[in-house]
Order: C-alpha cells, then structure tokens, then sequence
C-alpha cells in the first residue's frame, strides 16, 4: 500500500508511536505533512533526481519529511545524528542537497556549517523543527502554510545513504530512481509479505537511529504495508521490552549489541512483561557471536531471522532460527542474487574456501562522486559482480558463513588472523560489555593482535582482569591468535547502529606506536 491509501482507509490509526514520548502522528498526519512539505520542496526549485539532506535524531517529524522526498522523485540522505558540523556539511555537500532539514537539538552542530562556503552552495532551504535559529525556518509555520494535496507532478524518489566511514571516508549509495509512481506497489516491500509477514496493521518496533540504512528501509516498508512504527528514541533494553508488550509489537530489528544488553538483564527484568504478540525478530547490520544467539532463541523462541545485505542493494542472504540451529554462524543462503567466493587471484573458489564475498545479478549501484571506489567493489574480471568487503566462505549446501572484514584483517608473521573470531570468544565472558580487536604494529611480525574491553564494571578494570580475560581467549583459540595485551576503555566507540568505530582505535595506536600524540 501507500500512506495516503491507509490515510483515506484508517486515518487514525498510527503511522509512528514514539517510543519515549508517546507521542502519534497518524495516517492521515503523516499524509498530509509529507503532501505540504512536498509542495514545500517544489516551491524551493526542487525537481525530480534532486537532493534532500535530513539531519535530524529519531523525532516524530523525521517520516513525514521521508514520505516527502519518495513521493516527490528526490533522493533523500539521511545523515548520523553524532557527526560533527564539518562531517555533515561534507555529506550534505558531497550529495549536492538543495534543501536540508534538522531539528533544534542539532541545531548547535547545524550552525555551526560554513553555509556561506561553496561546499553548500546549492541549498536554498534550510528546515529546522522545534524552533528555528537564525538562518533556518520554522518547520512547523512552513509546512502549515502548503496545501495538504498532493503535488500535481508526484514520482517516485528513493535514498542516498552514505556509508558509516568505519574504514575510511563516507560514500554516498546513488542507485536509478524508481520508476514506478509512488502509489504504485513497491517490489522490495512486497517481497517482505512472505520474507517476514509483513502485513496490514502490523507494528514494527524500530530501537535503532533512523539514518541508518536498515531501520529506514524497513520502516518505510512496514508503513507502506499499513503498519506502525514505532520508533525508539534511544535503545534501552528494558524500554524495548516494555514497548513490545504495551503496543503489541509483532515484528523488529536489531543489531547484535543490542542482544548482548538484553542478555544482561536479570531474569525478573527479562520475564516482566508480556512479548506473547512478537512474531518475528530480525538482526544484521554486525556479526552476532553464536552464543549470543542461541540465547535469544532460547528466550524468543524460532521467531529470529538475520540477513545479510548492505545499503548498495547489490545482493542479499537470509536465515531463520530454524536453519540457523541446524547450520551455527550461518547469515544464510542467496535472497536477492547469486553468492560467489573470491580468491586473491580473482578465480571463484569451492565449498569450504576462505575468500572475498561477491554478489551476481543484484541491483546496480555506484558511490557517489567516487569512481574509484566504485570500480574497487565491482569484480576486476568484467563478470558484472560486486562487493561489500567481507570474506567468508559457502559450505556444500551453499550457506554462507562470513569470516570477517577484509579492512580489518591482521597480518601477524605472515599469518592472516581475523578479529571477529576473537570478539565473539571474548563477548562469551561475564565481565565483558563490549571488545574490539585489531592489530597494531610490531616490529618481528608486521602487526600483532591487540584487544580492547569495555568492561562491564569499570571498577573491574585492571592487571588481575586482563590475566582472567587472556586465560580465557587461550582456553578456545590458538595462541597465535590471542592477543599479546589487553587495554580498557569506560566506552568503545561503536555507532548507535551497532558498528565499532574500529578506525579511531586503530589510528589512535598507529600513533602511539610512532612515538606522536594520538590527540
């Protein structure tokens, strides 16, 4: 469906719940903000394949403007909320935005952009909600004063996401406008009715940032299926929990930190509140440690399904629990698109062979304004296949079982050591909230493994843990793989959607290891 079809069907019922607040934007609100901002958009000169930049945190407006841009044949960036103001006029020039939307709890970090620059030169409307500063204009008197109707040239728009930048500078996904109008059914919400039960009236809980590709999507999706969002504004294990059982939640997604928080409540938190109405349960985004899962599964029972995929839409895999449990560590066989393993020569390898992850006959892509890196993730043999950075191998029944990211490979003596297999090792102790593992230099062996923890009480921090954690690594992996020292940290810097920001612990210790400040 669409919105203004629920709108004109269920009017009342509501499109977003804020999880926090409580507050609803209904069918019908929804349709109409979308409708105004749309008439908004034109009125600022913007035209179909133009750019839309949204820098806003997890809020009741930010659907409507979303809604806005799909049915006005833009494409739609929406930028983490955490960046600094030198990151996001990057990103907002980087796509060419022409009209850039935030909200006044940004509105530091918004003013703070150079908007006299050439990098924003394009924008001619700046948005901000909850009360405008100078420089920006009111959202809500703005957007009142359109028609509720829709544009009389109403089309199809999409989004343009930019990677997270763990491994280096973000890039934008550009991928063609749709060309279907917005009305019209859309294929890959569609194929969520038999994927995972979509359906009309269903509720989605949404615990994660809404620029993040995955919650985005699957949000938009949900509502084009008649169904609620309803979107956390910050996750908290406990409220995820309470708003299952007070909204009747049927279906959600995750990211793997997130398991381990809901793990690490106490039996009376985790038994207090009735989860009876949630049917299905989906995580991706970052591996999950087998343990970790089997867990959930105990708790929830069969209703969890993981993907892989990334924001390229090049391709896609696919388990449920009950695949999972035959086939451990598995992200499951092909979706969207055929799986191929990769060797350094570029020949395909067989079952049970370690090598780069490709996708064949998936959506076409390009990053934005970056041609190299688009060639870099497209095969170098002309084959039409393309990739997201991952290695992994298939096994004789063809599920694909992902080892690490190429990026974050550490060559110690020549040996290729891959650091999420000790993560997931580490994870597995009680005193552990959270681990990065990378490599640092070394003067013998090139690099050697370094582990940084973020221990569940700080106060626990020191020689005596690092000992125990050590012990612990070398009872279940080969000595050349644990690692040489253990540092703590009272928080690792992973983003809000469950990526470790690896880089900046990797920089910080290159720059110790030189002898220079690590700022």
């Amino acid at each position: 469906m669409y919105p203004g079809t629920v709108a004109r069907t269920a009017p009342d019922r509501p499109a977003v719940i804020m999880g926090g607040s409580g507050e609803v934007v209904t069918f019908r609100e929804l349709d109409e903000a979308s409708n105004r901002i749309a008439h908004l958009l034109r009125q600022a000169g913007l035209q179909r394949g133009d750019h839309i930049a949204l820098f806003m945190e997890n809020q009741q407006h930010f659907m409507e403007v979303v809604w806005a841009a799909l049915r006005s044949g833009l494409y739609l960036t929406a930028i983490n909320s955490h960046l600094t103001a030198e990151e996001v006029a990057y990103i907002a020039g980087d796509c060419g935005a022409k009209a850039f939307v935030t909200s006044r709890a940004q509105g530091e970090v918004a003013a703070a952009m150079d908007w006299n620059g050439e990098e924003l030169a394009r924008v001619s409307l700046r948005l901000m909600t909850n009360g405008a500063m100078e420089g920006f204009q009111g959202y809500e008197d703005s957007v009142a004063a359109q028609p509720a109707v829709p544009i009389a040239d109403e089309s199809s728009g999409t989004t343009m996401l930019y990677s997270s930048g763990t491994t280096g500078r973000p890039k934008g996904v550009l991928r063609p406008l749709p060309e279907n109008t917005p009305a019209e059914a859309d294929a890959r919400a569609a194929a969520l009715g038999p994927t995972y039960g979509f359906h009309d009236g269903m509720v989605y809980l949404s615990p994660a940032p809404m620029y993040h590709a995955a919650p985005l999507a699957f949000s938009i999706s949900a509502q084009r299926w008649g169904g609620t969002v309803v979107i956390m504004e910050k996750f908290d294990p406990l409220r995820a929990l309470e708003l299952i059982e007070r909204c009747g939640v049927t279906h959600s997604q995750w990211v793997p930190t997130m398991f381990v928080r809901l793990l690490r409540l106490s039996d009376e938190e985790r038994n207090r509140f009735d989860l009876s109405s949630h049917q299905v349960a989906i995580h991706a985004a970052a591996p999950c440690p087998v343990p970790v899962k089997h867990q959930m599964i105990d708790w929830w029972g069969p209703i969890i399904y993981e993907y892989y995929a990334g924001t390229e839409g090049n391709g896609s895999t696919m388990t449920d629990s009950h695949e999972w449990l035959q086939k451990p560590g598995t992200v499951g066989r092909a979706r969207a698109g055929v799986v191929h393993i990769v060797g350094p020569d570029g020949e395909e390898l067989g079952p049970g062979e370690e090598g780069n992850v490709y996708f064949e006959g998936g959506a076409t892509f390009e990053y934005h304004n970056d041609p190299a890196k688009t060639e870099e993730a497209h095969d170098p043999k002309g084959r039409g296949w393309s990739t997201l950075g991952d290695v992994g191998y298939l096994d004789e029944d063809g599920y694909l079982f992902l080892t690490d990211r190429k990026a974050h490979m550490i060559i110690s003596g020549g040996v290729n050591i891959y650091p999420r297999e000790i993560e997931d090792v580490f994870i597995q102790h009680p005193a552990v909230g959270d681990v990065a593992v990378f490599g640092v230099p070394n003067a013998e062996f090139g690099e050697e493994v370094k582990a940084v923890v973020q221990p569940l009480d700080p106060d626990a921090a020191g020689d005596e843990l690092a000992a125990e954690l050590l012990s612990f690594v070398r009872q279940h992996l080969a000595g050349f793989k644990c690692p040489r020292s253990i540092d703590f940290r009272e928080q690792l810097p992973r983003l809000p959607t469950g990526k470790l920001y690896k880089r900046i612990l990797v920089d910080e210790y290159k720059k110790l290891a030189a002898g220079t400040s690590p700022d």
